[in-house]
């Protein structure tokens, strides 16, 4: 355990404040900083003087960041005279209290705890379950390869599961060429890894290539409990999170009472033995097929949703995930009753308090679009309330094989084609269909008196249908990120149209506009900046994963009239407690409007609002903000 954790050289006090501010956040040992005095000049030297750079120090200490400080390059004994006299009868920072998370990163931060959403593992990049994925490497096709780790992130995977376990491979070798090859890709390395093997050759090799923290998939007692706690601590060497398997000595457990048992057993060796952070082991109580036909194989799903139970009751911060493909495996090929399967599996194993799943992110239906037969077949199988329930499914899963291609699905799209263009824009956006997203918006907006109106009314509608199943828990990030290209795909469609009908020459003020740091989505943020916009507004849109200094800095630089804060995720609220509470510090007075799936008006007002003196809003949807911003 480290005793202090510091940051020194390189920058002086005003550059390094963020950083400083962010460790004495995050930090549960105690923080040291030793800035330098300023910048260099021209000639190499540092012209910041002794009082000046006490005065900032002083500030930093009133703030709670520093135990320890001192300087670097420039710093003469002057300075930290100057330091001890500008510190001296200033408390020292106290330790925060951090609330337990399991905390992986790629290139960014993921942090999976008690309030967090269910997280998508992408399943592609595996050559036992991806007979392309497979071939790729198998011809040592990498840049192919990459491009289908690539689109399981931009199909919504937080985390990605790389496997070479695959008889005519050298898993060893392939394993470290792609990790190496994705560190030099940031739009796939800014997920975390998990590295999944059953050789623990493959594992440590892959451990020694990954950036931040990942995974390992996975470690159990089916050869005995020595070797699994040697796995363990090196692993706990290594700082990477652990699936273990339900599996001992006697076999992998298929029983709800045999799940509990294995993990609770693993659980105490771990956290009492080995000292593994609970909140760093995730448990996989194995998803085994159901609808085999064979009888004992009927409770399997349910075992596992009763395991999930037992798992969140009895050990304490651990996580849970599963392969979720296995579950449906009985009807591999007929791809439309398989989603199905997935979809309402994860519904009840989720409501149970599973964590994270191995799923194909670009694949995974909506439960509530399920047609009703289907899903209530398929619940028979799932909750085992039927003992027909398997013969019941198989003859119904005749009728959906291969639905997607035939008559049936062209029946399906000729009939949603049919309903007025409004309702055709917002299922488009809830089913993150793009085949007619141009030619439907632009029906809308020859019916609308301007073409914002399609924006405020259709396209808003889909997107709040969206919000809504997201946080019902019967849609997932990755149906989401779909659902935003759709939008996002229509907004620029119209776009044109909206500038064309701006009146020239007018504004009714500036606005600057992020997605705060920790946070890469920004749907709602491109909506309100377009409708702005089309009000006369004039938007300075900084983009995505934004820190608080640089949106601060630029309100200033253009003179702002409000600063507009999104976030889709969790960890966006934090950040924007934080930018609260450095317009306070530096003085702003503006208003800060708050938008984004994880906002609310509660947390608006008890975490935000109390930061800072000048307005605070909270804007529940994109439509609204012409009418808060003009009030």
């Amino acid at each position: 355990e480290a005793l202090t954790f510091g940051l020194n050289c390189a920058l002086g006090p005003d550059e390094l404040r963020q950083y400083v501010q962010e460790l004495s956040r995050i930090a549960e040992c105690y923080v040291t900083a030793h800035p330098n005095a300023g910048l260099p000049n021209a000639f190499g030297e540092y012209d910041l003087d002794a009082d000046t750079m006490a005065k900032q120090i002083r500030e930093w200490a009133q703030a709670g960041f520093l135990n320890i400080v001192g300087g670097c390059c420039g710093t003469t004994p002057q300075h930290i005279a100057a330091m001890s006299r500008a510190v001296e009868g200033l408390a020292p920072r106290k330790l925060p209290e951090i609330p337990v998370a399991c905390r992986l990163s790629g290139l960014e931060p993921l942090n999976i705890g008690e309030d967090s959403l269910f997280v998508n593992v992408g399943e592609r990049t595996n050559v036992t379950g991806s007979a392309k994925f497979k071939r790729l490497i198998k011809e040592e096709k990498y840049s192919e390869a990459l491009d289908v780790a690539r689109q399981q992130v931009e199909n919504g995977a937080q985390i990605i599961d790389i496997n070479m376990d695959e008889g005519m491979l050298d898993a060893e070798a392939a394993m470290v060429r792609f990790l190496n090859l994705i560190a030099g890709e940031p739009d796939i390395a800014r997920v975390p890894i998990m590295i999944d093997s059953s050789k623990w050759d493959v594992i440590e090799k892959g451990l020694k290539c990954i950036q931040g923290k990942g995974i390992v998939n996975s470690i159990s007692m089916k050869e005995g409990v020595d070797a699994f706690i040697h796995h363990a601590k090196l692993l706990r060497r290594y700082g990477a999170a652990v699936v273990v398997m339900a599996f001992d000595e006697q076999g992998q457990a298929d029983t709800r009472a045999r799940k509990i048992e294995i993990c609770r057993r693993a659980y105490k060796i771990l956290t009492e033995e080995v000292g593994f952070p609970p909140e760093d082991i995730i448990f996989d109580p194995n998803i085994f097929a159901v609808a085999t036909g064979i009888e004992e194989h009927n409770n399997y799903a349910q075992d596992f949703i009763g395991a999930c139970e037992d798992i969140k009751r009895e050990l304490p911060h651990a996580l849970i995930s599963g392969g979720v493909s296995n579950v449906s495996f009985s009807f591999r090929g007929n791809d439309p009753v398989r989603e199905a399967i997935h979809a309402v599996f994860l519904y009840y194993a989720i409501r149970n308090g599973m964590d994270m799943g191995i799923v194909n992110a670009g694949q995974l239906a909506i439960y509530d679009d399920l047609p009703a037969e289907l899903r209530d077949a398929v619940e028979d199988v799932i909750l085992n309330r039927r003992d027909d329930g398997t013969e019941r499914l198989l003859e119904l899963a005749e009728k959906y094989r291969g639905s997607k291609t035939d008559d049936t699905a062209n029946a399906q799209q000729a009939e949603w084609r049919s309903w007025d263009v409004n309702k055709r824009l917002e299922y488009s956006l809830v089913k993150g269909i793009t085949e007619f997203i141009e030619q439907d918006t632009e029906e809308a907006r020859q019916q609308a008196t301007r073409p914002i109106e399609v924006i405020e009314g259709p396209l808003m509608d889909g997107m709040n249908v969206v919000g809504d199943l997201f946080g019902e828990g019967k849609m997932f990030l990755p149906q989401v990120v779909k659902s935003a290209r759709v939008m996002k795909q229509a907004v620029a469609y119209l776009e044109p149209f909206i500038e064309a009908s701006k009146e020239q020459g007018k504004t009714n003020g500036k606005m600057v506009i992020a997605t705060v740091k920790g946070d890469v989505h920004d749907i709602g943020k491109n909506i309100v900046g377009v409708v702005l916009q089309c009000n006369n507004y004039e938007i300075v849109d900084l983009g995505v994963m934004v820190p608080a200094e640089k949106i601060l800095r630029t309100a200033k630089e253009v003179n702002a009239d409000l600063i507009g804060l999104s976030g889709l995720i969790t960890p966006s609220l934090d950040e924007m407690v934080n930018v609260a509470k450095e317009m306070e510090r530096q003085g702003f007075t503006i208003p800060l409007l708050i938008g984004g799936a994880t906002t609310s008006k509660a947390h608006t007002a008890v975490k935000i609002e109390q930061n800072y003196s000048g307005p605070t809003v909270y804007v529940q949807n994109a439509s609204r903000t012409v009418g808060v911003v003009a009030a």
